[in-house]
């Protein structure tokens, strides 16, 4: 078996522990120290108090009480969560060139070539963490290893608010005794699956061939897999990842079952009205609509509608999405909403859109997104509501990763 241990552990993973809960504890000094879980219909985000009483992220709100009936629940605040991901995305910027996020929580910095500049990558780390915790308030741990898959595995083992680096002579030292799981695409189906073969730590699958790997997984899974637990992991940090979709989704929790037709639609126009006035604002278009549904049973759905050229018009994709939703209806009936979700694919990054005649003395669509946006980004954008989310619960909103 070969294993390249060229190079030295010069990538950093640096992931804030429990953000939504962190923020939380940093704003109201009374719930430090105490089980706190954002959000009440499904668990966005729980502290490692609760935790503890085996709370988990995603878990319906019902059962997370169950098992922490002293849990303090509080609504999620997303723009405060934004605004402290910025000002922690400040740090890792100001510590690397070389920054690629993830999520709006967690990063991978290549650090390689300011050893001169800045010390070696563990005193890199270390001032990281220290600058977080000073400048934004927040607990992070860093993993640091030289390739980009083991410094994440490294910053899962040194959770919460650690640091640990793999020096390269002791990758597989490190890595081998893991659980399966530890090995990224493995969910609790493929771990399930590889235990009745027998396979439980990452030693056991390292012992398989590629052929019996494909064999067992499928040919994708198999070859990653038998990399992976070899730490043969080639990708670079990649730093201006280029956005192939804008999106957003909410998740609904047991409630989404119960929900009116009408109750859905409001959430469908405060999720695409947040979509388009993004597009807009990052002079984007789009031509396909993608909806994305979770139901009752943890199953999926997607359905897509392409439009005949790109738009970011909030009417014009609101009127594809609620098409998508229609379509959807027998399926959600049956099986129960737990999460919606909206994207617009296609991306042109010029925001061109193609304009029609005639054009007419009145106000178009433009016209009006253009004055709306206007009216919001001076006076906020509670200053201006749909008429059909008067009265309702606007929610929050997941935040929708790069692709």
């Amino acid at each position: 078996m070969f294993v390249s241990t060229s190079g030295s552990a010069t990538i950093l993973h640096a992931d804030l522990d429990s953000f939504y809960a962190s923020v939380e504890q940093r704003d109201d000094p009374s719930l430090r120290g105490r089980p706190v879980i954002v959000g009440g219909g499904v668990v966005l985000a729980a502290s490692y108090e609760a935790k503890a009483y085996g709370v988990r992220t995603a878990m319906g709100g019902g059962q997370a009480r169950a098992l922490c009936p002293h849990a303090i629940v509080v609504p999620p605040r997303m723009s405060a969560y934004s605004q402290a991901s910025a000002a922690v995305f400040e740090v890792f910027h100001d510590t690397s060139p070389l920054v690629e996020a993830l999520s709006v929580d967690e990063a991978f910095l290549d650090v390689s070539g300011l050893r001169r500049v800045s010390g070696t990558p563990v005193q890199i780390g270390a001032r990281l963490r220290e600058r977080v915790r000073e400048e934004v308030g927040l607990p992070i741990t860093v993993g640091i290893a030289r390739t980009k898959f083991l410094a994440k595995v490294a910053s899962q083992e040194a959770k919460p608010d650690g640091l640990l680096m793999v020096p390269p002579d002791r990758e597989l030292a490190f890595l081998h005794p893991l659980p399966v799981r530890r090995l990224w695409g493995v969910g609790a189906k493929t771990a399930d699956k590889l235990r009745t073969h027998g396979v439980e730590t990452v030693s056991d699958v390292a012992e398989l061939s590629e052929t019996a790997l494909t064999g067992l997984l499928g040919p994708a899974m198999g070859r990653q897999l038998f990399g992976l637990s070899r730490n043969i992991d080639r990708r670079r940090v990649v730093t201006g990842h280029r956005r192939r979709s804008v999106g957003a989704q909410r998740a609904l929790g047991k409630a989404g079952s119960a929900m009116s037709p009408e109750q859905v639609d409001a959430v469908v126009v405060n999720l695409v009205d947040r979509i388009t006035r993004r597009m807009r604002a990052a002079g984007r278009s789009g031509r396909t609509v993608v909806l994305r549904l979770r139901f009752d049973d943890f199953g999926r759905a997607t359905r897509s509608h392409t439009l005949p050229r790109a738009t970011a018009s909030t009417g014009v994709i609101l009127a594809a999405a609620r098409t998508l939703v229609n379509q959807a209806a027998p399926v959600v009936s049956e099986r129960g909403l737990t999460l919606i979700g909206f994207a617009v694919c296609n991306i042109d990054r010029e925001g061109s859109e193609q304009l029609e005649l005639p054009f007419g003395n009145g106000c178009d669509t433009h016209t009006i997104d253009s004055a709306v946006d206007l009216v919001r980004r001076r006076h906020g954008n509670a200053a201006l509501t749909r008429g059909v989310l008067l009265g309702r619960d606007a929610g929050w909103e997941m935040p929708h990763l790069p692709d």
